[in-house]
């Protein structure tokens, strides 16, 4: 009898400018349409300024810029996923991530995940891990470093 027990978990494949990013589903609070968000003063290029969502004010993130992986501005068919804080600062218990289209379920399971072998410092800012979903490349996001990140650089624009 085999004891060792296979856990799959759910995932989203979010696709962004010039990349895909893996995320545990459960982050996942809400998918919303792109509106042009309020502007932050002398905010960082990637912190592309404050959507108003059930009562918050959301950092809104262009992740792409912030790894340095493409120029990334929302329009037409963009979308916005609001991501759960794993931080649990009450005043900031979400954020949002500008996306192309909506995310894409996927099951992650041992067998259908390879992680590269890639030292930290070549990977993208706010990146923990280049990896390989079936046929699916992507990158995983580092949440508590872009956390860390939305948090300072709100901190400096004040």
């Amino acid at each position: 009898m085999n004891t060792s027990v296979q856990a799959d978990i759910r995932g989203v494949l979010i696709q962004v400018a010039g990349a895909r990013l893996l995320l545990p589903n459960a982050t996942i609070a809400e998918v919303l349409s792109f509106a042009e968000p309020d502007p932050i003063a002398n905010a960082p290029d990637w912190l592309l300024g404050r959507i108003r969502w059930r009562g918050w004010q959301l950092p809104l993130v262009a992740f792409s810029r912030l790894a340095g992986i493409a120029g990334e501005r929302g329009g037409l068919g963009s979308k916005v996923i609001v991501l759960k804080a794993l931080g649990g600062d009450p005043k900031a218990p979400f954020f949002a991530v500008l996306t192309q289209g909506f995310p894409r379920l996927v099951t992650v399971s041992e067998a259908s995940l390879v992680t590269e072998e890639t030292d930290r410092s070549l990977l993208p800012r706010g990146v923990v891990a280049r990896v390989t979903l079936n046929e699916d490349e992507a990158l995983v996001p580092d949440l508590a470093q872009l956390e860390q990140l939305i948090g300072d650089s709100l901190r400096e624009a004040a």
